[in-house]
């Protein structure tokens, strides 16, 4: 790591800054090398503070649950701020409203509005991520997509200058959002349906039951790891061209959904990395389509 990257104040934050930290430990594919900082905010103003403080060419990662990211062995050297357990307020904003921070997870924002009888968003609770990152790729599932839902969603810059943004004023598509570079997002208020407790809590159990019938949920995986091409499936696709059960080193091809890759032990990033390149080129090299993945590799290798 560089030196020159080596000072960070913490005069006046209130938040945890953690120094060489193993993304491992902040994956769920646990693997990958070290970030060269890690902090966990206290409140979205201590994190204004913070952000001020980073130098102007040290690079930022955003991580919540690590669901869909790779660092690469060699680490990260820049700065990776961690939502989790900082931006985790969640609540009623108004009627048929709820407004949840980036760090809030999908499942707890699905759970939580169904316990207070609002409808539309129980598809989150197969999202296997955070708010931010929902709101960042546009994560969806079961036929729902997270900007489906938004009323609007908060952000904030290097500078700490915070912003709001009407869902209307967003574009954004499969997979996909384009907000300005060094922005990201804080949160975002949820526009509801009136609905009924238990029909909703039977949904989401319905929801998660078949999402365990066709997806490795008790491994270490990061989900979907491809898109979806237009008007067919990455799973189907993978499975075609006698990828699953595929591996490299530790990391695998799941033999349930194609569309996941498994750490069935201790897989480097670079295993992953490697076996990801494998399927792209393979599936071409069958299908003439090239996959694109929906994970986000950083670092260096």
């Amino acid at each position: 790591m560089q030196e020159k990257k080596n000072k960070i104040s913490m005069s006046g934050l209130n938040g945890k800054l953690l120094r060489n930290e193993p993304m491992s430990k902040h994956s769920s594919w646990r693997a990958g090398g070290v970030a060269a900082w890690f902090y966990t905010p206290s409140n979205v103003d201590d994190l204004g503070r913070f952000l001020t403080r980073i130098p102007a060419d040290m690079p930022i990662l955003w991580c919540g649950l690590g669901s869909n990211m790779l660092v690469r062995d060699g680490g990260f050297d820049g700065v990776v701020v961690s939502t989790l357990k900082g931006l985790d307020r969640i609540e009623l904003a108004g009627e048929q409203r709820v407004y949840a921070e980036a760090g809030v997870t999908c499942a707890k924002t699905a759970k939580f509005s169904v316990n207070h009888s609002l409808s539309g968003s129980e598809f989150l609770a197969g999202v296997p991520g955070t708010v931010g990152g929902a709101l960042a790729m546009n994560a969806g599932c079961f036929g729902q997509e997270t900007w489906g839902i938004v009323n609007f969603a908060n952000t904030i810059n290097r500078s700490s200058t915070q912003h709001s943004h009407a869902a209307d004023d967003v574009e954004y598509g499969y997979r996909y959002c384009n907000l300005a570079p060094d922005e990201w997002f804080t949160g975002a208020e949820f526009k509801l349906a009136s609905g009924n407790r238990e029909d909703g809590r039977m949904k989401i159990r319905n929801l998660l039951r078949k999402r365990a019938s066709s997806q490795p949920i008790q491994t270490a995986n990061a989900g979907s790891v491809f898109k979806n091409p237009p008007d067919n499936f990455a799973a189907r696709l993978l499975e075609s061209a006698g990828l699953k059960n595929y591996s490299i080193g530790e990391a695998r091809i799941s033999p349930k959904h194609a569309n996941f890759i498994e750490n069935t032990g201790k897989a480097r990033a670079s295993d992953i990395e490697m076996l990801i390149e494998h399927a792209i080129d393979r599936v071409e090299s069958v299908h003439g389509i090239r996959l694109q993945p929906e994970v986000r590799i950083v670092g260096t290798a």
